[in-house]
């Protein structure tokens, strides 16, 4: 049996900024033989939920509002790491500023995408855990 990683929003979980969820009930039949950990790298920041929407400013993570919650997304990454660092393979929300892989939200709040990895998908890559995002091929 493999074990793998999950953004927790992708299996319902209600985590997202806006309270909802991702469900992506495809992605669970596909690993139902596997064990999955969840994992919400902003809630692990302590960030609560709802929040106010957060985007990538360079290195930085800034709220709408402009408030910087660099901190708590870096914090949550960590934690998360260490929650999925034996994992085979961990599947991550795509353009999150957290999980997104190969592109993010550009810090503008006006939903232009740019290349680029959110908070946790970088240490995961730092740490050679393979990564996908949901939807799509494995690619890292």
């Amino acid at each position: 049996m493999r074990k793998i990683g999950m953004s927790a929003c992708l299996a319902g979980k209600c985590c997202k900024y806006n309270g909802e969820s991702n469900y992506a009930p495809s992605l669970l039949k596909k690993f139902q033989d596997d064990e999955i950990v969840l994992v919400c790298p902003e809630q692990l920041g302590g960030l609560p939920t709802p929040r106010t929407p957060c985007e990538k400013v360079g290195e930085r993570i800034l709220t709408k509002d402009g408030d910087d919650v660099t901190a708590q997304f870096l914090k949550g990454a960590q934690a998360a790491l260490e929650q999925v660092k034996d994992c085979n393979l961990v599947i991550l929300q795509k353009r999150s500023p957290s999980c997104g892989v190969h592109q993010v939200y550009d810090g503008t709040f006006s939903g232009r995408l740019v290349e680029g990895s959110g908070v946790f998908a970088q240490k995961l890559k730092m740490s050679n855990i393979p990564i996908m995002e949901a939807e799509s091929e494995i690619l890292e």
